[in-house]
């Protein structure tokens, strides 16, 4: 338990002390007198008990006063998240209404939405390479307004993807190694980052970006964007065939400890934030007593002066 105000505790605790030292010489001077007057004490102790309950209540009120609360445990939904959405040429098939990119921008949106103000989110648009485009943040206009200005432009690099929303949790470079060593990003449990995308990959290093989250304990849930039935997109003139894959999603998500979730259709997209769980993370909280306290000591002083008053006709 903690004290906003160990002083006013001091302070009323000695003059709880003073009114009951008062009260106790008061009854040895008034039984003093009344046995040289030869009249018996009615009562014995309970004829103390109404100013025993009223000094009680004062000793309550001194420690209510004196601002008392407790830590309690709260679990809550809290942390980074990280929306990691494809902008390659792929996202612009229309297999997903009206096309994957425009139906992953809406079900990202609704997911910031559905987000408490403890979580800070941060987007990451990626293709060939990947950017940053705004940085996590509790205030989730930021990340909406990167949603919205997302565009279609060149290939897909998941790897990149990865590293990209690692460095935007960490808050500096993040990259596999040419040679395929990992950095040691350090542990970062209450961080997750949600992929969008169809799952074609022109990049590499996948698995080591993948494993380099998940030793830092970043779990990744990648949602797919599109159809196995595919559509055709025109790049550059020509027409390419373009269809979901879902392996290399779903070995990402196995692989850092999130899950895949398949989005063949707008109407499982717009609920997706119903389908992803972010992880609760436990802080200790205060929780004020004082209106308790305030609350028994009111009851204690009631009692008291209801005590003196039916057994002497006054309430001391």
């Amino acid at each position: 338990m903690t004290l906003s105000s160990p002083l006013l505790l001091a302070v009323g605790l000695l003059v709880t002390a003073a009114l009951a030292w008062a009260a106790v010489v008061s009854a040895r001077r008034r039984t003093a007198a009344l046995a040289a007057a030869g009249v018996a004490v009615p009562g014995g102790h309970r004829a103390y008990l109404g100013i025993g309950l009223t000094i009680a209540g004062v000793a309550v009120l001194a420690i209510a006063t004196s601002g008392p609360a407790a830590m309690v445990p709260v679990p809550r939904t809290a942390g980074t998240v990280i929306l990691a959405i494809d902008v390659s040429n792929s996202m612009g098939a229309d297999d997903v209404a009206p096309t994957r990119l425009a139906a992953a921008q809406r079900a990202a949106r609704a997911f910031v939405a559905a987000q408490p103000d403890s979580v800070d989110i941060g987007v990451v648009a990626f293709e060939r390479g990947a950017l940053t485009t705004a940085r996590p943040d509790a205030d989730h206009s930021i990340a909406l307004k990167a949603i919205d200005r997302l565009k279609i432009t060149g290939g897909t690099s998941l790897g990149a993807a990865i590293t990209a929303s690692l460095t935007a949790i960490t808050g500096k470079p993040v990259a596999v190694g040419r040679d395929g060593a990992a950095p040691d990003i350090g542990y970062w449990p209450s961080a997750t980052i949600v992929m969008f995308s169809d799952g074609q990959n022109q990049g590499a290093d996948v698995e080591r970006a993948a494993a380099v989250a998940q030793r830092a304990g970043v779990h990744i849930h990648t949602v797919g964007v599109g159809t196995t039935a595919g559509a055709t997109v025109q790049v550059d003139g020509y027409h390419l065939q373009t269809s979901l894959e879902q392996d290399t999603l779903t070995l990402i998500a196995q692989t850092t400890g999130g899950a895949y979730h398949p989005a063949s259709d707008t109407a499982r997209l717009d609920g997706i934030a119903d389908t992803i769980d972010l992880r609760l993370t436990v802080s200790d909280e205060p929780l004020p007593l004082a209106g308790a306290l305030i609350g028994l000591a009111l009851a204690l002083l009631t009692a008291g002066a209801a005590v003196s008053v039916l057994r002497s006709g006054r309430v001391i």
